[in-house]
Parts: C-alpha cells; structure tokens; sequence
C-alpha cells in the first residue's frame, strides 16, 4: 500500500461521503424490539488481523456496541472518539466491536491488511490505533451480508426513512431495515439482546451518555 493510493481514493470517497450527509435523521436513536427471539452469541466473526475467529458467545455478560466503520467516511473522526467510549466505560463492561465495510459511498476500498495502515497514517492519521476489536471487512446489508447485522437488523427498527441515493449504496436487494451508511451502532446487552440502535450521524458522546443512561437504569431494575 502506498500513501499515493489512499491520496487518490479520499478525495473522491468523502466527496460520495459528502452528498449522503444531506438526509435528516428522523431519530437519533431507537429502541429495538423487546420480543426477540435468539442472540448474538449464535454468531461470530474473523478478526481483522490474524484471521482468528470470534464466538461472540465469548463476551457473554458484556455490553457490546456493534459499528460499522470505513476509513474514508467523512464519520471516520468517530474511530479516536470510539476510542474514548471504549476507555472510558470498560470498567462498566462494555465493548466496542468494529465491522469495516465497503458498500457505502466504496469508503473502505483496502485489503484488510491495508486498514489499519490506512486509519494510522492517513485517516484519522496522526499515528492513531483502534483499542476495541476489529474484525475482516465484508458486508452489513445485501445478499452476502454478515448473519450478525441480518439479527442485529431485524431486531431494531431504522433510525431513518430514508435509504439514501442508490448512486452511493452497493447492494442488492434493499430492504427497509438496512442500515443507511457507515457507523450506524447497536448496542446489545449482557443477554446478547439488541437493545438499541442509532443514526450514523448520532455524536459518540450521546452514544455514550445514552449507554451510561440504560446501563443506570437495568441496575435499578435489578
């Protein structure tokens, strides 16, 4: 990989990043549905580095804040803030796990073995490495679309009516629960059930308050 590479792909890629930013939010976030049935620890996935695979049955007992994260989006100043919320709440058992994907605007057009190269000299640059796991690139909606994001999906409504222009978005068949475009988030609690789900364009630091807030409430509850 080459910095000239990823100097010719950003242009163009936050210009794509660019144009979908002008969608409203219809809500900045949503409840997930309360009768699910199954959990993430059904699923798993293979690490970004070192191909080993994850049983999600793992991180049972932990929150998890599943993104799916590109490295060209003009969202991907959330990766250091991702950081922070990851620093900042492990002690409250939660974790964050992030799904590179390259269906939205073609924002995450390296190899895997390019990203983290890419997120550490280019975008965001300066030197920066992720401290939540990151798992192999693939895709989130579609035909071939990773079996967690079907679950994750189908068990919280869109933050969004709206899909977007299709000039942007790289899959088929599309469906009213897709997700709409790089870090969108889904918060799944100690069960494995879904809990939440927020609008890519939602601020990290509500996120964070938002978890803070739901995680004070199910002690309460105990």
């Amino acid at each position: 990989m080459t910095h000239q590479f990823w100097a010719s792909c950003l242009f163009p890629l936050i210009l794509a990043g660019l144009a979908q930013e002008t969608l409203k939010p219809q809500k900045w976030k949503v409840d997930c549905n309360k009768e699910v049935a199954g959990t993430i620890y059904e699923y798993g996935a293979f690490t970004l580095t070192g191909g080993e695979y994850i049983q999600f049955k793992q991180y049972e007992g932990k929150n998890i804040l599943f993104v799916n994260v590109a490295s060209f989006c003009g969202l991907t100043a959330q990766y250091p803030e991702l950081n922070t919320l990851q620093e900042e709440l492990k002690s409250f058992n939660v974790l964050v796990l992030g799904f590179p994907c390259n269906q939205f605007g073609k924002q995450e057009p390296g190899k895997n073995s390019e990203i983290l190269s890419g997120l550490k000299y280019v975008r965001p640059g300066g030197g920066y490495v992720p401290n939540f796991q990151l798992f192999e690139k693939g895709d989130v909606n579609g035909k071939k679309e990773q079996e967690v994001f079907s679950f994750l999906k189908n068990s919280c409504p869109p933050t969004s009516e709206f899909l977007g222009s299709s000039e942007y978005l790289f899959w088929e068949p599309m469906k009213v629960h897709d997700i709409r475009w790089n870090f969108e988030k889904f918060l799944v609690g100690s069960n494995g059930v879904p809990v939440m789900r927020w609008f890519h364009k939602t601020p990290v630091s509500t996120v964070q308050s938002d978890i803070m807030q739901y995680l004070n409430q199910s002690r309460t509850q105990l």
